[in-house]
This record gives structure tokens, sequence and C-alpha cells, in this order.
């Protein structure tokens, strides 16, 4: 896929991932629509990369993925304000084992939802003119984790429907690409809440096992991340891919 005048639509995208996501789009000469459920940060991101980049290229839509009409109403307003859909990234995510149904919502009810709608829009098989989905898991898609079951399950749960639904559109020639990124621990916010209680619950006396977690695998930057990123974007030979990036290895693939 050639990125220039694309437009792509990430989730979560306030800032984390999902601001250098948006910024790595950006840099190729995409337009983009970020969406966050954090209103302020939103708002100062979009203003932050309309003076990096030029005013017009950036759009900000508050969204709590969650809400199936708000969802929806992104799309609308992404394909009202650009005129078309080429990229979805599914980046929004959380870590809350106290609130675990909320977990599944965000991580993988909402991603599922999204992949959905933006399939409406792309698949050429019904009009559309073709795209690709990246859909963020997370290492914790292969290795168990204590402190986190649900997260852990999500993100699971994340890679089997990716895979799925890339045969799918594989088969069906809908002519839209899925793949999952899967990094390890990344340097933002979400990082934080293996420190509270509220976070993790029950399972808060693990805390100590995520940090030595953390010690064998390495804390990547977003910066390494969005390399990724780019990587399953401009490879029209990937599809169903699972991409793993650490801080050992770099970028490496799954191999089922």
């Amino acid at each position: 896929m050639i990125l220039k005048n694309c437009v792509g639509l990430i989730t979560g995208a306030s800032q984390g991932l999902g601001k250098a996501f948006a910024e790595s789009l950006l840099k190729k000469g995409a337009q983009v629509v970020i969406c966050d459920i954090n209103q302020a940060q939103g708002e100062i991101t979009r203003a932050e990369f309309d003076l990096r980049y030029g005013p017009g290229r950036t759009a900000f839509i508050t969204c709590d993925v969650t809400s199936l009409p708000q969802l929806k109403d992104v799309f609308s307003q992404t394909v009202q304000t650009f005129g078309r859909l080429d990229v979805l990234c599914n980046n929004a995510g959380i870590n809350n084992e106290n609130s675990w149904e909320r977990t599944i919502s965000v991580n993988l009810v909402a991603l599922i939802q999204a992949s959905y709608l933006a399939l409406d829009h792309m698949r050429r098989d019904r009009g559309g003119k073709g795209g690709s989905i990246i859909n963020v898991a997370s290492m914790s898609g292969f290795v168990p984790a204590a402190h986190a079951p649900v997260y852990t399950a999500s993100k699971h749960g994340v890679l089997g429907f990716t895979r799925s639904l890339a045969e799918a559109s594989s088969l069906g020639n809908y002519g839209v690409r899925i793949n999952a990124l899967c990094p390890s621990f990344v340097n933002t916010e979400i990082l934080e809440t293996v420190n509270h209680e509220e976070n993790l619950g029950i399972f808060y006396q693990f805390k100590d096992n995520v940090k030595n977690l953390m010690q064998a695998f390495g804390v990547l930057e977003p910066s390494d991340v969005a390399n990724g990123f780019v990587q399953l974007l401009e490879d029209d030979n990937l599809n169903g891919a699972v991409m793993k990036i650490t801080t050992s290895k770099g970028i490496h693939f799954e191999n089922y």
C-alpha cells in the first residue's frame, strides 16, 4: 500500500502507541483521524500535529469505542471529512482486571465491531476500494501473565479473530489485508497499571512477576513499534500475519 494521500483511522490515538502510529502515517503523507475517549489530550495531539504537519491533515473525534453508536459515528465522520477510508488501526486498549468485563469490551468486542465497520467501507466485493486493518495485540497473546488473565485472554482473542478474518478476506476476495501487531512491553501509560491494586485486583500480589517479565523482554519505545506498523501497511504480501516486536529480536513473525 502506498501511504501517501491515504486516509487512516486510529483508535486510542491521543497518546502512546496510537499517537506514534498516527504520526508515522502523517510522515508518509497520509491524512489521519485520531479517536480517543480522552478529549482533552486528543485536542492537544491534534493541535500538535497541525503545527508539525500542516492544518487539515489530522482530525480528532471523541469516542468511547465500547459505544457502537459512537463508533459508527466515527466512521461516518471520517468519510465525510476525508472522502474515504483506507486504513483502520484498532489500538484502543486497557488493562483492568477489576473491571474485567470492560477490558473485554474495549480490547476485543470494540475491535471486532470496528473491523466489521471498516469492512463495510473497504471490501471490494461490495463496491469498496480495499484497504488494510491492523489489530494491536501483544506478546500477552503468547505468554501467560499471572497478573492479568483477562487482558491476556483478550489478546489471545485478537489474534484468533485477526487470523480468521484475514482468511475470510482472502477466500472472499474482500481486497482487505488484516494483520496483527504484537509488541512486548512499551513505554506508555498502560505500564503504570501494574503498580495499582485498583487495576490488578486480586492479582496485584503477582505484580513482581510482571516486573520480571519486563526485565526479560525489555521495554520498547512507541517509535520502535510504529516502524513495524508501517511495514505491515506497506507490504502488500502480508495478510493474516502476526508481527512480534521485542527488544532482543526486533521485528519478527510468528510461524504457525
